[in-house]
């Protein structure tokens, strides 16, 4: 196990160095020249040299990739051109709005996406199963940012259940946290529980449709056991591979849902940074994304790898 695991890391490796590579190339593929941002468009001619050679933007590409790889590893992300901070600083400043918002999106996607996937799939081919599946297929379809602004007029321009903008830090008022979190968590979760309908619904389908099944209900076990404990268990294990598909993009949907929401979380953070032209802080957040993404891939592989123990033998 201990093998397979080192196995599953040293995969990792050369995808964050790619992920690395392709953040540097970012800064080279975005319009307009960060020296002249950061010196003004009113600068002159030397001063705008003067910062190209400071950031060494006047080096070979193959110098300043390296360069930047040579930074990442002591830990230096870049700094902020505008917020006068450092990435990581600014990213810890607004990291725990994005985790409150993709956790309580996710507490409300897994129970509610498992148990109407589950129903659906156990009363396949009848009412029960269309309606489930065309709601999941409505939450799927529907583009996240214009539920999001129909939510904010009706709950909180017409009926005022909710803040239409703002956050409260969970420690200062949990009431008030949760009241300004759960409707642009439950928009977020939309998507997110349509796609996870689906996919246990299949994996109910298929598990209930194997031999064991049909044993142990001829064995005269109770339909409760039959599905609830044995084929219910069975079909978790495609879901949690379905579940780091989620988390993923819980987050990537996060920048929407913060910025119709006015969230101060990561996700605004990098759209006020692009139309800042900011591209430092751009190219930071980015492969903090990108790493993001391996590690919840690499989590879910060695949790699938320990829910199934036949994969360790492939």
């Amino acid at each position: 196990m201990n093998r397979l695991i080192a196995y599953k890391i040293a995969q990792a490796v050369p995808v964050v160095l790619l992920v690395s590579v392709l953040a540097f190339l970012l800064m080279l593929l975005l319009p307009g020249d960060p020296a002249v941002v950061i010196a003004g468009e009113q600068a002159s001619p030397e001063a705008i040299a003067a910062v190209r050679r400071s950031l060494g933007l006047d080096r070979p590409v193959l110098a300043q990739l390296g360069l930047w790889l040579g930074h990442l590893a002591q830990g230096d992300f870049g700094s902020s051109l505008v917020l006068n901070q450092t990435v990581l600083s600014a990213v810890a400043e607004r990291l725990p709005v994005t985790l409150s918002l993709t956790g309580l999106s996710l507490a409300i996607t897994l129970p509610v996406g498992i148990a109407i996937g589950a129903i659906a799939a156990y009363h396949r081919q009848t009412w029960v199963d269309s309606l489930v599946m065309s709601v999941a297929l409505v939450g799927v379809s529907i583009p996240a940012f214009w539920i999001a602004i129909l939510a904010v007029i009706l709950f909180c321009v017409i009926l005022g259940w909710f803040p239409s903008s703002g956050y409260v830090p969970l420690l200062q008022d949990p009431a008030l946290w949760l009241r300004s979190l759960v409707l642009p968590a439950g928009i977020l979760s939309l998507f997110q529980i349509g796609f996870l309908a689906r996919m246990t619904r299949s994996a109910m389908l298929d598990v209930l449709s194997q031999d064991f099944i049909r044993t142990a209900r001829a064995k005269g076990l109770s339909e409760w056991v039959t599905v609830g404990k044995h084929a219910f268990r069975n079909a978790l294990i495609l879901v949690i591979t379905a579940t780091g598909i989620l988390l993923s993009a819980a987050i990537g949907g996060s920048v929407v849902i913060e910025q119709v929401f006015a969230l101060p979380g990561i996700g605004r953070l990098v759209v006020q940074a692009i139309l800042a032209r900011d591209y430092p802080l751009v190219q930071g957040v980015m492969l903090i994304y990108g790493f993001t993404f391996v590690a919840i891939n690499l989590a879910v592989d060695l949790a699938y790898t320990y829910a199934d123990p036949r994969v360790r033998y492939d």
